[in-house]
């Protein structure tokens, strides 16, 4: 039997289908959204019954939730785990978003869903604290007076952005950067004008 395996309840499943549930999510929900994604459309595109689907997964909404808690669990690593960057330049690259990026799909999930208590809208409400959380560490290594709420003004520019893009279907990102340096570079003491400098000539 090269296909099929038996569970843990003793049902045959289809190996790797799981993943591949998964991977249709990620492409359909970033690409026409969670409520308009079918059943039957995903299981489709991960070519599985519905049947298998349910025995991975209890419904739509645990699916959705596990969609996102795999999204991106390091939170954004691309840009706080850099190590070729001082503080403040990994503060500045949380704007460097290509153009045409999806939007943030914890944005996403938490206005399709309209439901706080969904395990999915929590999942977002973490996340997002979450990158306020490592701005605010990264703005406390920079040496910002006040690195919570230099997190917090960070992470709602990077949020404000994000939806303005989708909205008015430009790019708002070069505008939120250019905000969040006067923000920045306000909240480092004085004598980290040198480093900054430092930034500018080498850039």
């Amino acid at each position: 039997m090269t296909e099929l395996e038996k569970g843990p309840t003793g049902r045959r499943r289809g190996r790797g289908a799981r993943e591949r549930i998964l991977g249709a999510a990620q492409q359909l929900f970033r690409e026409q959204g969670i409520n308009r994604t079918g059943m039957n459309e995903l299981c489709a595109a991960a070519e599985v019954s519905k049947r298998t689907a349910y025995q991975h997964f209890t419904g739509k909404d645990e699916l959705v939730a596990e969609y996102l808690r795999r999204f991106d669990p390091s939170v954004l690593p691309g840009v706080f785990d850099r190590t070729d960057l001082t503080p403040r330049e990994r503060l500045l690259a949380a704007f460097d978003i290509p153009p045409g990026t999806p939007l943030c799909p914890y944005i996403g999930a938490a206005v399709e869903l309209h439901d706080p208590q969904h395990p999915a809208s929590r999942y977002a409400s973490d996340y997002k604290k979450a990158v306020a959380a490592r701005l605010a560490d990264t703005a406390r290594e920079a040496g910002a007076a006040d690195p919570e709420r230099l997190g917090e003004q960070l992470a709602l520019l990077i949020d404000g952005a994000a939806a303005r893009t989708r909205v008015l279907d430009a790019d708002a990102f070069p505008t939120a950067a250019a905000i969040a340096a006067v923000l920045i570079d306000n909240a480092l003491p004085a004598t980290t004008g040198h480093d900054r400098r430092r930034e500018e000539l080498s850039s």
